[in-house]
């Protein structure tokens, strides 16, 4: 593994992103817009903005992540751009690396916008630590880049890559305690939601933001969806 290369490989991705207006507004725009049309449905309820609100956060970087970079991954191999690079001294591995950490960069501006809309103009109420939050929500979108690197090894083409989002994604917003708390599913069903990992970027969020304190139970939220990512 070459730090030079990584570095290169990882400036020529955000060089790409910078020339992709539409892109660029999905990851960075379109969280912060639906954050927005949140407030306005749950317009005079309040608390249930804060809660609602404070669960998806998180949760809308973790989508557009996974789908920017499943089909970004794969434009490069379909259009014979990853094969030219593979011909070049570049490990597998350097690739990966490039990717990662562009997309990080791009996930830490992602979710930075997105808690600044949320927690200022929108007035998003919190009884956790806002570091916190930030932490959970960049570790989610890093998960979600992750996973969409992970998917796009199985995807012929851009239309396949799409495929994986209800695939990967829908099931793990089913079954992660978004829509119905995990202790009231079926023993079956929790017993698969305790290998979700959005199980745990839920959990976490939820306990953020309803106590101040940093308890063993979040620590073990963040080492799970860091580690799922780190594997994935």
């Amino acid at each position: 593994m070459s730090p030079k290369i990584v570095a290169a490989t990882a400036r020529r991705v955000l060089l790409q992103l910078r020339h992709d207006p539409q892109t660029v507004a999905l990851l960075l725009v379109v969280p912060c817009l639906l954050m927005v049309l949140l407030r306005l449905v749950y317009d005079g309820e309040r608390p249930v903005f804060d809660h609602v609100g404070t669960t998806l956060l998180p949760l809308f970087p973790f989508v557009t992540m996974f789908l920017v970079t499943s089909v970004t991954m794969l434009r490069e191999r379909s259009t014979g751009t990853l094969e030219r690079l593979l011909t070049m001294p570049l490990h597998k591995l350097d690739l990966l690396l490039g990717y990662a950490v562009a997309f990080s960069i791009t996930a830490v501006v992602q979710v930075s916008l997105a808690c600044a809309v949320a927690l200022g103009p929108l007035g998003l109420s919190l009884k956790g630590s806002t570091a916190i939050v930030v932490l959970l929500a960049v570790l989610v979108a890093l998960l979600g880049m992750a996973l969409g690197l992970l998917a796009s090894a199985f995807a012929a083409t851009e239309f396949q890559a799409v495929q994986f989002l209800p695939a990967f994604v829908v099931p793990q917003l089913l079954l992660c305690g978004l829509l119905v708390p995990r202790d009231q599913m079926q023993w079956v069903l929790r017993r698969i939601s305790d290998f979700v990992p959005l199980s745990y970027a839920v959990d976490g969020i939820n306990r953020v933001g309803g106590s101040s304190e940093v308890s063993s139970d979040l620590v073990r939220d963040l080492v799970v969806i860091a580690s799922v990512a780190v594997v994935a």
